[in-house]
């Protein structure tokens, strides 16, 4: 029983070091030890949650650590700039690597296996087809700050529509002699950076921004 126990402690520590590993070399918060000690973690409660509870009531314990784990998920995930949030994704390695831990707790020592092998592979490989993605479709949001003329917005709609872009206006408010117009655009990379070379030799726009 002994062995065992230190079977799966060994187990958790390699398969949540693996993925940590990854984590590390990509320089995110959530890095080679802190993957290490959520995984050990989660073993190590999920065995005192079956020893303590018995056969009846196994997970009194282990119920909780979904719970518990998500409030360490919370802390790598914030806002930055122009609404975007970042850490997502670390938050839900943090959150699978204790379902690994888990699982290994539990015994289920080929499920945690290929569990740990597809999370390499959503992290280390599928970036390469959402880049391919990106440049199919990305959303951009467009500040530009123009000098007015009538039908500004419309005359600047019609040039995103000619590349292809499909547009959505956010925002227009006028100062003074300018206007400053919000949009949301989505369409391919190389689409949105030919209506941006437009825009660098368009005498009528004092600003814009993406």
């Amino acid at each position: 029983m002994n062995t065992e126990i230190l079977v799966r402690f060994l187990l958790a520590a390699l398969w949540g070091g693996i993925v940590g590993m990854e984590r590390e070399y990509h320089g995110k918060s959530a890095g080679f030890r802190t993957m290490i000690m959520i995984s050990l973690g989660a073993c190590f409660f999920t065995i005192v949650s079956q020893q303590l509870g018995g056969e009846a009531n196994g997970d009194r314990i282990a119920a909780n650590i979904v719970t518990g784990i998500g409030f360490l998920g919370a802390g790598v995930i914030f806002r930055g700039g122009e609404n975007r949030v970042s850490g997502i994704t670390t938050a839900a390695t943090i959150w699978t690597v204790a379902a690994i831990g888990m699982g290994i707790g539990a015994g289920a020592y080929l499920a945690a296996a290929y569990a740990s092998v597809l999370v390499i592979i959503v992290l280390a490989v599928l970036p390469y087809a959402e880049q391919l993605i990106d440049r199919i479709s990305q959303t951009r949001t467009y500040v530009l700050r123009v000098r007015f003329f009538e039908n500004a917005a419309e005359a600047f709609e019609a040039a995103m529509k000619q590349q292809q872009l499909l547009v959505k206006r956010t925002g227009i408010v006028r100062d003074g002699g300018l206007l400053t117009i919000t949009w949301e655009v989505r369409g391919a990379a190389n689409r949105h950076d030919q209506f941006c070379t437009s825009l660098h030799t368009d005498p009528r726009v004092e600003y814009f921004a993406y």
